[in-house]
């Protein structure tokens, strides 16, 4: 080994990041070769729903904390309102986190909706409207997590730049107060 190269990165979370590959490619693969082994399409159904759905719950609940420091969900508020909520760590600790965790969390998230979407494509030019509702259901509960979780980064980005700004004009008055003081 070269001395000069920096060393290669690891996943510091390789287990939360089999899961949250693994949930994603068994529903994929289950949808795509459970023709082969099934002719009813309720098992098909309610095994790739299912999949799906404990994908969904991983990513949001698990790796999404684990791998990128991120956590949503939605509440309805007193007034029947829908409100999203946002929980992110403190941006030091955001700036620490693995590269490759959340390299393989964001591609991952995109590629398997972009993999239902293709599927989507297939089952409406084959005409097959019962399939198609399997992958709304798959691809609705993804893009759940690509909007949360998109979300959820601005909104982090958002509360890092307010208290930069303010730590900044705290400093800056602070400043201005102790020169006239001096004064």
């Amino acid at each position: 080994m070269d001395p000069s190269q920096p060393p290669v990165e690891n996943y510091a979370n390789p287990n939360t990041c089999l899961f949250h590959v693994l949930f994603k490619g068994a529903a994929l693969a289950f949808y795509i070769l459970s023709a082969l082994f099934f002719n009813s399409f309720v098992i098909i159904f309610v095994v790739t729903v299912l999949l799906a759905a404990l994908d969904f719950w991983v990513v949001k609940n698990v790796s999404g904390r684990i791998l990128v420091g991120l956590r949503w969900w939605n509440e309805i508020n007193d007034l029947g309102e829908s409100v999203w909520k946002f929980e992110s760590l403190d941006q030091e600790s955001l700036a620490r986190m693995n590269k490759k965790d959340s390299w393989l969390f964001w591609w991952t998230l995109y590629l398997a909706a972009a993999a239902w979407l293709i599927l989507g494509v297939f089952s409406l030019i084959r005409f097959q409207a019962d399939y198609l509702l399997v992958v709304g259901v798959c691809l609705s509960l993804n893009a759940a997590n690509i909007i949360g979780f998109t979300k959820c980064k601005k909104d982090a980005k958002k509360q890092f730049q307010q208290f930069a700004s303010q730590t900044i004009a705290s400093r800056f008055q602070s400043t201005v107060q102790s020169a006239f003081t001096l004064v």
